[in-house]
């Protein structure tokens, strides 16, 4: 009697085109959408395409001088289509590697895609090429394209840290900053009024009307003062005092709330790693107190918007993460029947990674997370300066527990059923 054939319970091999392929796509999406500063080839990314950006605005600039454009018009065309067929690239990459993204891959790869490319950056990069492509279906003037063309710089969001807090800041105070320009747009017509009592009488004034006399109020309110429109009577020189002494005081509000928002968007960048933070993680557990406040100097702050991804699983050097403030969620792809753990304040990971010297987790964060780094230059330099606190440092790290040590696990789909 011969016993049945049972069938198979392992998953099905992928060729060797179909291993490459996610191999360059995971490649892709660290270089692409990670971010990382110590990987060398985000790095040159990067920084080829701001340089790139940065270029076609100088180009943009000079193509307006009729004679250097007649002069080199082959080489513009010629560089506005290299500069294109780049960004569609990078378009075109970055949808594709999308789906490597965390908080998308639990929906099918066309629902991550589209909910993707509906991201502001995406939408920049969307505009930033498709005038380019309907060129070629409509009749666009010219002068169009190229004003167009100046959403190429807006694409430098994606690779300066300094564009994205100061769109941070303006965000975070758009209340305030709306409020400064409502006051500012009553200050222009009260004083554009006030100067229409005093002037508008008179044959040939200036101030005749109120919106004429706006333009007046607007020059001098900024402190501009081009001096084309002034007033004449005692009366009126008085008022166009008070009103640029009112000016120089107005303009220090939106300088002093942009410059608060900016001191607390660093306070939110370097927060401040209190001793007794760090002495009540158990990552320091068998450190004694001098030897943390040594840590204490070499540990740094980063903080993380929502949705960002933090580590990347394999990704080399691996570092020690500890929560501040906010919510995490990590994933072991090495251990894919663990469901993924969500951590928060006063909580880390990493320890491994910090041990190993690679990431064993990846990690994206939830809400906006304040973060405390031990990196694996900064241990490094530990052994080196300090090797008796290293070692201790390495016992702790290796006492910590395991932050999957209590993960729900997933059930592998049974491949038999239909």
């Amino acid at each position: 009697m011969t016993d049945l054939a049972k069938p198979s319970s392992a998953p099905p091999q992928r060729s060797p085109q179909g291993v490459s392929r996610e191999r360059l796509k995971a490649r892709l999406y660290k270089v692409l959408e990670a971010g990382h500063s110590h990987d060398w080839q985000s790095r040159v990314f990067e920084g080829a395409m701001a340089s790139l950006i940065i270029l076609n605005v100088i180009a943009f600039s000079l193509e307006t001088v009729p004679a250097i454009h007649d002069r080199h018009m082959v080489f513009f065309r010629l560089f506005d289509v290299v500069s294109i067929s780049i960004f569609s690239l990078e378009y075109a990459a970055r949808l594709w590697v999308c789906t490597e993204h965390p908080p998308f891959r639990g929906l099918s790869p066309l629902r991550a895609r589209l909910r993707f490319a509906r991201g502001p950056l995406m939408i920049v990069d969307l505009l930033v090429i498709a005038p380019f492509y309907l060129g070629f279906l409509f009749t666009i003037d010219l002068r169009v394209l190229r004003i167009m063309r100046l959403l190429r710089f807006f694409k430098l969001a994606r690779f300066s840290p300094a564009f994205n807090t100061m769109l941070r800041v303006l965000a975070r105070e758009r209340s305030a900053l709306l409020g400064v320009l409502i006051v500012l747009l009553g200050m222009v017509i009260i004083s554009a009024s006030m100067l229409y009592l005093a002037e508008g009488n008179r044959p040939g004034s200036n101030f005749s009307t109120v919106p004429e006399a706006m333009w007046w109020a607007i020059a001098t309110l900024t402190t501009v003062g081009y001096g084309d429109v002034t007033p004449e009577t005692p009366l009126g020189k008085i008022l166009a005092g008070i009103v640029m002494v009112s000016g120089l005081g107005f303009f220090a509000l939106p300088i002093g709330i942009i410059a608060s928002g900016f001191m607390e968007e660093f306070r939110r960048q370097d927060f401040i790693v209190t001793w007794g933070m760090a002495a009540r993680s158990k990552v320091f557990s068998l450190l004694k107190p001098e030897e943390i406040t040594e840590v204490l100097k070499v540990l740094k702050a980063r903080m993380a918007p929502p949705g960002s991804v933090i580590a990347v699983d394999g990704e080399k050097p691996g570092a020690l993460f500890m929560i501040g403030s906010g919510e995490v969620e990590i994933v072991d792809s090495d251990r894919p029947e663990l469901a993924p753990v969500r951590l928060d304040e006063g909580e880390y990971w990493g320890a491994r990674s910090l041990l190993t010297g690679v990431q064993a987790e990846t990690a994206t964060a939830i809400s906006t997370c304040d973060l405390i780094v031990l990196d694996q230059e900064d241990f490094r330099t530990l052994s080196r300066t300090r090797p008796l606190l290293h070692r201790r440092l390495q016992l702790s790290l290796a006492e910590v527990l395991d932050p999957f040590a209590d993960a729900a696990r997933v059930e592998p789909a049974d491949p038999s059923a239909s």
